[in-house]
């Protein structure tokens, strides 16, 4: 996970350095470079708290519920349409995931280990 963060550190801080120039807009829609900072934050909460609740697969299923529930919130605000599609198919296949043991819980951590990781290469080459 350190080395997620160390890889899109660049640029958020380039994302953040645009938006505090004023190039971003106020509106109902999310902008992309507001966007390219929040989508890599959704999925590190969701990272961190999956982690912690490997031993309770109905405390991980409502994580990964809510995660599903903000990436479509997110994805219904976000202008750009790359990071709308990427943002859709993530919260579709995380709703699609459900715990109901601690076996589930561990092949949950997996896929959404792999799963998230595709989706912040998407949003890493949408937002460059």
């Amino acid at each position: 996970m350190r080395l997620l963060k160390s890889r899109y550190l660049p640029l958020v801080a380039f994302v953040t350095c645009v938006f505090a120039a004023g190039c971003g807009e106020v509106n109902s829609t999310i902008d992309k470079a507001q966007a390219c900072l929040e989508a890599p934050k959704i999925v590190a909460d969701l990272g961190a708290r999956i982690s912690k609740l490997t031993d309770d697969p109905q405390a991980m299923d409502k994580a990964l519920d809510d995660a599903s529930a903000k990436l479509n919130d997110f994805a219904d605000k976000a202008a750009n349409t790359t990071l709308k599609e990427a943002s859709d198919d993530l919260a579709k296949t995380l709703g699609g995931i459900d715990v109901k043991n601690v076996n589930d819980a561990v092949d949950a951590v997996q896929k959404v280990g792999t799963d998230t990781a595709a989706y912040l290469e998407k949003i890493a080459k949408a937002c460059s």
